[in-house]
């Protein structure tokens, strides 16, 4: 792991860069102190799995009906 000046960093942040993304990681600094690590992003990839909750969730009866007007009228703004 690989420390350099913030002044340093903008002027070679190309470079930096590249190299946090082949798996480096690079600790940035201020007048000698840590103030932040560059590091390669890694997205996430899981596998989705459709269907995990068939079965646990129930809905009552009329859980879609439209709102009562008053109700309505307050979310709109317009009571």
């Amino acid at each position: 792991m690989e420390t350099v000046q913030l002044h340093e960093a903008k002027a070679r942040l190309s470079e930096l860069v590249d190299r946090a993304q082949s798996g480096e990681e690079v600790v940035i600094s201020r007048h000698g102190r840590a103030v932040a690590k560059l590091v390669g992003y890694v997205p996430k990839r899981g596998v989705r799995r459709l269907g995990l909750l068939r079965g646990k969730i129930k809905f009552r009866k009329g859980w879609d009906d439209p709102l009562p007007d008053d109700i309505l009228a307050a979310f709109e703004g317009r009571e």
